[in-house]
């Protein structure tokens, strides 16, 4: 682990928030750490307003798709709502489908089966509108590369509107409208938004067309938080204030389905880390292993018994998928050490009967052994289709457009990709993105780094500072949890490993005679003889709040020791 410490800001900049706040120096820090540096950003961050919410109609096309969707309704058109099988996609899909349902019944949905059609539009998909006697398809969390599909569309009278948050390629497709903000020709004034979000924007333009206010919408908003949590997006700007009021929703009176996925796990309050954790791995269960129309059944089902029917139903795809994930794992792993790849600079394998389901989190896994960026290969139909993973600071996608030559298609993120070649491409490919990957990778981007906020002492650690931290959330990228560092640490002589193979350890920690602070620390346990025998140590760690039959304690939750 490298430890780096955020650099500190302008000490005048410091003290004059600080003061501005009444809070303390290191809170003032935190803040202008996170881009707020006066106090009206600072009562933005800390009271999230719908109001803050931008005008949709400021998004490039979002006129020509409002246009096209009442002319549709006007004419009793059929429209289709086709979403990607991820959480990001079926959230999209169930958001705007009962959004317009609620006043149109002529809606229908659609979601790419993972095997036979894969990721995106399909020409399978569009075959079925027409069938069916669909003129218009909403795609949602995909289509912004889909030239020939939409083109295949237009051939046969169906109209596309598309609404994607992915970089568009050189040219966009020939569609109604194109809602994305990382267009080069929209001057829309956030550009993060996920696929749900964009979905969220062209429901808040059609509301506004017939006279509805942002209140009405209120209820969307669990989808956009789920949606918002599970597709890792920063979590500032509109982000944070649909996720803030979203989480809301969730905790309140969430739709059927979301109540349903919480009452199979049992808990009262949901955070942000629960819904990445909880919630998204669920609805993303279906797709992985059964078909994506199930989580969109379950979000978009208005009967609470009929939502628990479909809740353990993708419980038990959840648990499936679990299983999974764990042996392709342990054999990728075997892969990597046999071929002798430890010391490369990536981690490509491949595997034909793996589950194209889990791949994606099994190249996660795999991070947390071999820290590089990681593509995990199947075989899908006539070719091979592999998910990617990166490293903090690394774009995977920039390193597989160097190798495109080799690839038949490919789309992502910085930090997730996916893409499928030909057979005899493979080994051309992988020795072609591991040597992209030798180029351009800055050797410290291969070693995990923990990013400290500040070092305190524990007197620090008041009422009032850990009532300002829940204030600072929801956390997520550009607004994470934050991490101290506190120095000349000793346990009380209470701490003990634990866990069934010892990989877990809890302290009592003691700094300069203060009492002792309970600390828990996941997967840390082969450092529990740095702590024991009264040694001295330092720690970085975040601060949470643990609940107990009712009472509520300070505990922290290590994230190295050394």
């Amino acid at each position: 682990m490298r430890w780096t410490i955020k650099p500190k800001p302008n000490q005048d900049k410091i003290e004059h928030l600080a003061q501005a706040l009444n809070v303390e120096n290191f809170v003032a820090t935190l803040l202008i750490q996170r881009g707020i540096e006066t106090f009206e950003e600072a009562k933005q961050f800390f009271r999230p307003s719908l109001d803050h919410l931008h005008d949709p109609y400021l998004m490039k096309d979002m006129d020509k798709a409002v246009e096209r969707i009442e002319k549709a309704i006007s004419r009793q058109e059929r429209i289709l709502i086709f979403g990607d099988y991820d959480v990001d996609g079926t959230t999209a899909v169930s958001l705007v489908s009962s959004y317009l349902k609620s006043y149109y019944p002529d809606v229908a949905t659609y979601i790419p089966d993972r095997y036979n059609e894969g990721y995106g539009i399909s020409f399978l998909g569009i075959d079925y509108a027409e069938d069916n006697g669909f003129s218009l398809i909403i795609a949602l969390d995909c289509g912004i590369k889909s030239i020939d599909h939409v083109a295949y569309a237009k051939e046969r009278n169906i109209d596309f509107i598309i609404c994607d948050h992915h970089r568009p390629g050189s040219s966009l497709p020939e569609a109604a409208a194109i809602l994305d903000p990382k267009r080069d020709d929209c001057n829309y004034p956030y550009d993060e938004l996920c696929g749900c979000g964009i979905g969220f924007k062209l429901i808040q333009a059609l509301a506004k067309n017939r006279n509805q206010n942002i209140d009405d919408l209120v209820p969307y908003l669990d989808l956009v938080a789920t949606a918002i949590a599970a597709d890792i997006v920063p979590m500032k700007g509109e982000n944070r204030v649909l996720a803030h009021f979203g989480l809301q929703v969730i905790n309140s009176d969430p739709r059927p389905g979301i109540k349903a996925l919480i009452f199979q796990v049992k808990k009262k309050i949901l955070d942000i880390t629960d819904v990445v954790f909880i919630i998204a791995p669920r609805i993303n269960a279906a797709g992985r292993i059964k078909h994506g129309n199930h989580a969109v059944e379950l979000l978009t089902e208005f009967d609470f018994d009929q939502a628990q029917q479909f809740a353990s139903e993708i419980e038990a795809y959840n648990s499936e998928r679990k299983d999974l994930d764990k042996v392709i794992t342990q054999q990728a792993l075997h892969q990597i050490e046999q071929n002798n790849e430890k010391d490369r600079f990536t981690s490509v394998v491949y595997q034909e009967n793996w589950h194209k389901g889990v791949i994606g989190i099994v190249a996660s896994r795999l991070i947390e052994t071999y820290y590089r960026p990681t593509l995990v290969f199947t075989k899908s139909g006539d070719k091979y289709a592999a998910s990617a993973r990166s490293v903090k600071g690394f774009d995977v996608y920039n390193a597989l457009e160097a190798c495109a030559e080799y690839l038949e298609q490919f789309g992502g993120h910085m930090y997730a990709a996916g893409m499928t070649l030909k057979e005899e491409n493979y080994l051309l490919f992988k020795k072609a993105f591991e040597k992209e990957v030798q180029k351009t990778i800055h050797p410290d981007m291969l070693i995990p780094e923990i990013t400290i906020d500040a070092a305190i002492n524990f007197s620090e650690i008041t009422p009032k500072l850990i009532r300002i931290l829940k204030q600072f959330e929801p956390y997520g990228p550009m607004n994470m949890t934050p991490i101290f560092l506190t120095m000349d640490v000793k346990d009380t002589g209470y701490g003990k490993p634990m866990g069934k193979e010892n990989e877990h350890i809890k302290l009592f920690v003691k700094q300069n005679g203060s009492e002792g602070i309970p600390a828990i620390g996941f997967g840390l346990g082969d450092k529990y003889d740095l702590t024991c025998n009264h040694k001295t140590f330092q720690m970085a760690y975040c601060i949470d709040e643990n609940e107990w039959n009712g009472q509520t304690s300070v505990q922290l939750r290590l994230k190295s020791i050394r």
